[in-house]
């Protein structure tokens, strides 16, 4: 018998359904994974998951493991050299945008609280059924985009950031039938 999964998942490629069974949708409240989630979700902008989850470990290794306090003293020289490794996205803006968001973050006197409070500060569940009941974007998603603009960030808009509420938690979003909900 098959197990019953999101409808959005692509089952041929399974470190898709990995990342589906193991990461998507578990509440975070890890600074660094949160951290790491904004980053890789800006870098998808207008590109699909799939291409940013093949490339997470490089972006990984370039971006030191996503420590906001060593990624936030790189220098513009580090990001050009990003900007030529195809291992990961070379969108000058999105590579810069690291550096920035990283910036922000430490301005921030509590990002993780800060960040929830979005949510309420406790995952919200929905109960979607087909592709057709997922929005792009929520009234918490346009809050927390205008918020992270104010607060310095870059590549954070509400679509953009609805997927990264998905991702790390905040929204359950797993649709009825998946055996994750």
């Amino acid at each position: 018998m098959e197990i019953a999964r999101c409808p959005w998942l692509p089952a041929d490629r399974p470190l898709y359904v990995e990342y589906h069974d193991t990461e998507w949708g578990v509440p975070s409240r890890d600074p660094r994974y949160l951290f790491e989630m904004i980053c890789l979700e800006g870098a998808q902008a207008g590109l699909s998951w799939w291409t940013v989850l093949q490339k997470r470990e490089r972006y990984r290794d370039v971006f030191h493991g996503f420590d906001p306090v060593r990624v936030a003293k790189m220098t513009d020289t580090a990001l050009e050299k990003r900007v030529l490794d195809p291992g990961i996205i070379r969108h000058r803006g999105k590579i810069f945008s690291v550096r920035e968001n990283a910036k922000a973050w430490l301005r921030i006197e509590d990002p993780v609280a800060w960040l929830w409070s979005f949510a309420g500060g406790k995952p919200r569940v929905n109960r979607f059924k087909t592709m057709a009941d997922y929005p792009s974007k929520t009234p918490e998603s346009d809050a927390m985009s205008k918020a992270l603009r104010e607060a310095g960030f870059n590549f954070v808009g509400s679509t953009t950031l609805y997927a990264f509420m998905q991702a790390v938690g905040m929204v359950n979003d797993h649709s009825v039938d998946c055996f994750r909900k």
